[in-house]
């Protein structure tokens, strides 16, 4: 046999107005910035890498990562706030009278 072993992988981007998801068929040993690259995705929504995250299925990756069948390659936006920060403005917001933790004024 001499067929060339080829992976199913799909790219996605989202942001809160605009949901993309690419399927690809790549051959075997392609990596998830190959993928990106043939997505066209970065073109499409001016995407800045070097700001972006990479990840597969939640779980980030470099660029030089080899892709497996079935993988779902994201590229996560970076992040506008800390989570840790606003999930204690939304706490304070709720409770206005709650003890405040030692160090804050």
């Amino acid at each position: 046999m001499s067929e060339t072993a080829v992976v199913a992988v799909t790219v996605a981007w989202a942001t809160p107005a605009v949901q993309d998801v690419v399927p690809l068929a790549l051959p075997a040993g392609a990596t998830v910035g190959d993928a990106i690259a043939r997505s066209g995705l970065v073109d499409r929504y001016r995407i800045d890498l070097g700001a972006a995250r990479l990840g597969i299925r939640g779980r980030r990756v470099r660029e030089d990562t080899v892709l497996a069948n079935g993988d779902r390659v994201e590229i996560c936006r970076p992040l506008i706030a800390d989570p840790k920060d606003a999930r204690r403005a939304r706490a304070g917001a709720r409770n206005p009278a709650a003890p405040k933790p030692c160090g804050d004024p």
